[in-house]
């Protein structure tokens, strides 16, 4: 839907993974923008849906987490695909959670430059009969259109409170974290339909060696033998293309040079094995 494309342009770096798959976002991703007069903590939760394994109602518990911590909540649909039931869910969620008073609350319709302008006021009036909230913004993560908008509510109706982070701090995350999230991206823009929901990465080694590039080296785990040998593809041609890439973007992000070597291994059912998730962060 583009939530975190939507935070990446509001921190002006990349901070969240981007995929054109639903259910992306696996994990509640702090974003930290701090200036002098103030320090806005943004939250990308994972998507609301009907889980069906253990790393499912991780997900969604983390995304209703967040929702009762905010003081300020921005729904996002997709303009292109209309109001889907997964929306309806989150929609009927936050109906309930109306006792707790948001200071600032918007639902942004997003890739409104997929979308003919007659289309968007039927989308708009779809979502005022689920769901009361402040605003009702078009918007285009993309090109940013009216996220200038978005972004002066954000500032008009943030409250007043202490700094909890470090100024220079970008996330709660850390870097073997965010190093596991841009391997998984380059899997799910590489790979294909069957496998970006049994995918996961963890980072066995993260050294810093001074004067010489830093050495990770990590495991893509899937579930099934045949995932594995399109990850792998023939003569190595897919993980060569997926180590290079993602070399590419942690090396922008750690800002110094990389050695990454790569794994890729069979870990059956591992969505719904809870001691597995819990060794990948995830609890």
């Amino acid at each position: 839907m583009g939530k975190s494309t939507i935070l990446n342009y509001f921190l002006n770096q990349k901070l969240s993974i981007i995929s054109s798959k639903p259910q992306t976002t696996r994990d509640n991703i702090c974003g930290i923008l701090s200036e002098d007069s103030y320090q806005i903590i943004f939250i990308d939760t994972p998507g609301i849906h009907r889980p069906r394994t253990a790393l499912g109602k991780h997900m969604v518990s983390q995304a209703k987490q967040a929702y009762d911590d905010a003081d300020e909540i921005m729904v996002i649909v997709d303009a292109k695909e209309g109001i889907t039931n997964d929306d309806r869910a989150v929609f009927k969620m936050l109906q309930s959670k109306q006792k707790k008073k948001y200071k600032w609350s918007a639902v942004l319709i997003n890739k409104t430059d997929l979308i003919k302008k007659q289309e968007l006021l039927p989308i708009i009036d779809t979502c005022r009969k689920y769901l009361d909230v402040d605003d009702y913004i078009p918007v285009s993560g993309l090109n940013g259109e009216n996220l200038n908008i978005v972004w002066e509510n954000i500032i008009k109706f943030i409250p007043s409170g202490p700094l909890y982070y470090p100024q220079e701090q970008l996330t709660d995350k850390n870097e073997r974290y965010i190093t596991a999230e841009m391997i998984r991206e380059q899997v799910l823009k590489l790979c294909r339909q069957e496998i970006p929901h049994s995918v996961a990465v963890e980072v066995n080694l993260f050294k810093q060696n001074p004067g010489r590039k830093t050495l990770i080296e990590a495991t893509v785990f899937t579930e099934h033998e045949s995932q594995k040998k399109i990850i792998i593809g023939k003569e190595a041609s897919m993980l060569k293309s997926i180590g290079c890439t993602s070399r590419a973007e942690i090396e922008k992000f750690l800002d110094r040079k990389v050695y990454l070597k790569l794994w890729v291994k069979v870990k059956q059912n591992w969505r719904k094995d809870p001691d597995f998730l819990q060794r990948l962060g995830y609890h």
